[in-house]
């Protein structure tokens, strides 16, 4: 794990520690250090950190970062690879000295200048990486290094210290000097808080952090790891902060959109006045998703606007006349479209749940990353995603369903949610048609029908890459929905580019799937799920809530052709398995002349699943995990009249 990973969800670099108050001095090994090729506190880890310091002066504008590791397996060796950002103008790495102490106490240096790799460079903004890897490390080293974080000369730091690593810390500390006009969010660990010192200072030690969770369907790590987040602000509650910043940015809304009375009669002219409110918003939705979103395909750059005398978008109907804009611009257009046409409908800028979640208690706008649009017809608020690329018209990204921010009203901006997924918007068909032969070769097509969130998400990536990437994606993604011995490959999609119809992927398959022995063939029952990975049927117990982001409804059809003389023998058993008021499975079996049909659907309507409910989740899909196992027993007639 490099260091750019935990230290990912910011902007500037996180909270690091001041060097003129805490220059890094590299500590002297303990002889147990040095010997030590496991943990007790973490059994199985590849490293453990035994000492982090991150201390930040927000008035001195710098912060630095100092970390001891301990490289316990060949995985470990990972952390010998460092990655810091930086955004020139803004800040600067510095200072970066590091070592590698081996397991007999030798020290080995690093020596040289660390990789700069350029990541963006515009006019104005130049943005980076510098990468150094530690010399010499061997399992059982210990990784030692320390750098500096220098902002722009009276930039005022608000730190971001992310307290969890992906492995246990023995010991760490934090310090914020000159933080006290700053005001702090926490999550930590049970029993333990900031305190001040006798000179102001905030101080955070720790001792023993477990490492961040790693578990299946797990909520956005943002929202499940140990942090403290520092901001500046004058309200004297979360309730009036969001309040101000609410009907701030709801102003600012209403004067990005305020529609020019050109726009207003050039949006009259594209719908006419007999069509429903309904048909009307549908028209405007199919010419917004019809412009170029740059956040799918590639924005211009400075000097490419000018030659192409593209203007800045200052308003709404800016983006009509260019064509094209951000998805929240586009947002924003739809928005001021549906107005000009005397529509009532509000914004909502909401948390990207596959992100993080909202926070309240962080008085931070930051925290919210995407723009949905709300209309209202006939008393009743139809949530649109027209900054979502190839998002049919009432279809909203699962990233922004269930998702909290704030939004407009009649009467000023309110904090709310958005409406979750209906299960039954998101489905998954597979369709297999299958002639058997008498040693189990198979030969067929297969067919996949998609709406809601998978036909989305495919759409979304034909939009990234040409059709014979996205059939190897394609093909990626169906290799372990069937069974060991046969090969499954994309012969065409249909419906790729419309958004407003089921996207279907027709499949060929071709190899071997039945076992044959002197009397009996034996077949996967469950075709499309002999090689199916169950979630949690492993895992005894969790520590974070379950979020499988949306619910959804998959639907399989097995149709086997059977060869002359083999016959059902036994095939899957008819069953309901369900979980009450979360999830169903059904399975049907109907043998017939010559062949035999096999159905199978699983309908899951919930999409958080608390620890609390776990057991419960667990035990349905252990039921799931044994049915999908049955399989298809097929025997000559001659055998069949024998017995």
């Amino acid at each position: 794990m490099r260091i750019s990973a935990f230290l990912r969800t910011l902007v500037p670099l996180v909270a690091l520690a001041a060097p003129i108050l805490l220059h890094a001095q590299f500590q002297p090994p303990t002889q147990e250090e040095l010997s030590m090729t496991a943990d007790p506190k973490a059994p199985g880890a590849a490293a453990v950190y035994l000492n982090v310091t991150q201390i930040a002066d927000r008035w001195l504008s710098f912060e630095s970062y100092y970390a001891r590791i301990k490289v316990l397996t060949e995985k470990g060796k990972d952390l010998a690879t460092v990655e810091l950002p930086y955004q020139k103008h803004l800040y600067e790495v510095a200072d970066i000295r590091a070592r590698t102490i081996q397991p007999d106490g030798t020290i080995v240096p690093l020596t040289g200048k660390p990789s700069d790799m350029l990541k963006t460079k515009t006019k104005g903004f130049q943005s980076g990486r510098k990468v150094f890897t530690l010399p010499g490390v061997q399992v059982g080293s210990i990784l030692e290094y320390y750098f500096q974080i220098r902002y722009s000369a009276g930039y005022l730091v608000n730190p971001f210290w992310e307290v969890q690593y992906p492995y246990l810390v023995h010991k760490s500390r934090y310090q914020c000097i000159s933080c006290g006009e700053l005001t702090y969010s926490s999550k930590l660990p049970a029993g333990v808080s900031l305190t001040k010192d006798r000179i102001g200072h905030l101080n955070l030690d720790l001792v023993d952090v477990p490492p961040a969770p790693d578990e299946e369907w797990m909520p956005p790590m943002g929202s499940t790891l140990y942090k403290v987040v520092f901001y500046r602000t004058d309200a004297q509650s979360a309730d009036e902060f969001w309040k101000n910043v609410g009907d701030n940015w709801s102003t600012s809304v209403d004067q990005f959109i305020v529609p020019s009375s050109k726009f207003q009669g050039a949006m009259t002219n594209l719908v006419p006045p007999g069509d429903s409110a309904l048909d009307k918003a549908k028209k405007l939705y199919n010419a917004v998703q019809a412009l170029d979103n740059t956040d799918f395909s590639r924005e211009a750059s400075e000097s490419e606007r000018r030659q192409l005398k593209i203007k800045d978008i200052k308003h709404a109907e800016d983006v009509w006349t260019e064509r094209s804009g951000t998805r929240t611009e586009i947002a924003l257009l739809y928005l001021s479209m549906l107005r000009a046409v005397n529509l009532t409908a509000y914004a909502m800028r909401v948390v990207d749940r596959n992100l993080g979640v909202f926070m309240p208690g962080l008085l931070s706008y930051d925290q919210l990353d995407d723009t949905i649009v709300i209309l209202s017809v006939d008393g009743k608020e139809i949530v649109l995603d027209p900054g979502e690329k190839m998002c049919p018209f009432q279809t909203v990204h699962w990233k922004h369903s269930n998702a909290t921010g704030i939004r407009q009203t009649a009467t000023g901006s309110v904090i709310a949610t958005s409406p979750g997924q209906s299960y039954g918007a998101n489905t998954i068909q597979r369709i297999a048609d299958i002639t058997l032969d008498s040693h189990g070769a198979i030969d067929g097509d297969l067919r996949f029908i998609m709406s809601g969130q998978e036909a989305l998400y495919w759409r979304q990536k034909a939009l990234e890459n040409d059709e014979p990437e996205v059939k190897k994606q394609f093909d990626h993604w169906i290799e372990n929905m069937v069974p060991d011995g046969v090969e499954a490959h994309v012969d065409h999609f249909m419906e790729l580019d419309d958004p407003n119809s089921n996207l279907i992927a027709a499949v060929k398959i071709k190899g071997v799937a039945g076992t044959a022995t002197s009397r009996r063939l034996l077949v996967p029952g469950l075709f499309f799920q002999t090689r199916a990975t169950h979630p949690f049927v492993d895992q005894e117990k969790r520590l974070t809530p379950v979020d499988m982001q949306y619910g959804d409804l998959i639907g399989d059809q097995v149709v086997y052709h059977l060869p002359p003389g083999l016959e059902v023998e036994s095939a899957p058993q008819p069953s309901k398995t369900p979980w009450e008021g979360h999830a169903v499975l059904i399975i049907k079996s109907q043998p017939a002349s010559g062949q035999v049909t096999i159905t199978r659907t699983l309908a899951r309507s919930f999409t958080l699943a608390s620890t609390d409910e776990y057991q419960s989740l667990r035990a349905f899909y252990q039921k799931v995990a044994a049915a999908d196992q049955q399989q298809l027993v097929l025997t000559t007639s001659s055998a069949a009249k024998a017995n």
